[in-house]
């Protein structure tokens, strides 16, 4: 008996020691408090898969939490010049990948060095260099529903920089603040089969939770109870997210009218909280 209390001692200690470790290992590399970041054995197998879409993931736990099409367009104000998507939400990546895949984000094309910036006042919880991975060089920004006035927490991610943008870890963000430049880093599978280069785009991605709580792996961010979101939903004067609910709208209320920052600073409209995450040109 005695042997046996000794040994589930060890054994709690071992998966303490083992827990402390992973939250280490994710402040070392990535900076961040552990106020809101957790451990990868707090986030559930299917929010793991489903968010994370590892080799071993089924792709319908994707599905299940949004990762579909809705039809949502954006629309942008009159008379401004926006730089619109050329690959759109959801859109099939099967034949780029070795097995079924779609597009997490949208992808906006932009010459080199065109500015990208924070579609929303947040803190940046991870920063990835992206060597192996098809985005490339990454930031993720996670917004309180203070942030952005959305009853949710609410994740955005931006890729593809042409050099690692000069924010920290835990450094706060204003909204329309610039993160970096566009480039088109990151693994271009096209490119093998073409020969032609990937183009220089933003892939902006959006989740949302419940939770404040989230894990960063080494490449990954999962939020605790996260969901997909199409980006152009972000922008909708809603609170309905979920990807069914915003499949099943009537086709007149599926364009979205995007609030914007012109290139002197100017929000349109001004009250809004969030803002297309590259700035509009008169």
């Amino acid at each position: 008996m005695i042997k046996n209390n000794r040994y589930s001692k060890r054994v709690c200690v071992f998966f303490l020691v083992l827990i402390a470790g992973q939250i280490g290992a994710s402040l070392a590399v990535h900076g961040e408090s552990p106020a809101d970041a957790v451990p990868r054995v707090a986030v559930d197998r299917e929010t793991l898969c489903g968010i994370g879409r590892g080799r071993r993931c089924d792709i319908d736990l994707a599905i299940e939490r949004g990762l579909f099409e809705t039809g949502l367009r954006p629309q942008f104000p009159e008379g401004l010049e926006c730089r619109g998507i050329d690959e759109a939400w959801a859109i099939s990546y099967t034949h780029k990948r070795d097995r079924e895949n779609y597009h997490g984000g949208i992808d906006m094309p932009a010459p080199f060095g065109t500015p990208i910036i924070a579609a929303a006042a947040g803190m940046v919880i991870a920063k990835f260099s992206g060597e192996r991975s098809y985005r490339g060089i990454e930031v993720i920004l996670r917004h309180t529903p203070e942030d952005t006035g959305l009853p949710f927490w609410i994740y955005t991610q931006y890729a593809h920089f042409d050099e690692m943008p000069d924010v920290q870890i835990g450094q706060r963000v204003r909204r329309g603040e610039i993160l970096g430049p566009t480039g088109n880093s990151g693994i271009a599978p096209s490119r093998r089969r073409s020969g032609r280069e990937r183009r220089p785009a933003i892939h902006f991605a959006v989740w949302f939770s419940t939770s404040p709580h989230y894990y960063v792996g080494a490449r990954k961010v999962i939020p605790l109870k996260g969901q997909w979101m199409d980006p152009n939903a972000l922008y909708r004067k809603s609170t309905m997210f979920d990807s069914r609910s915003l499949e099943a709208l009537p086709e007149a209320e599926k364009q979205v009218a995007i609030p914007v920052m012109l290139e002197d600073g100017t929000i349109l409209p001004a009250e809004s909280k969030l803002v297309w995450p590259y700035r509009c040109a008169r």
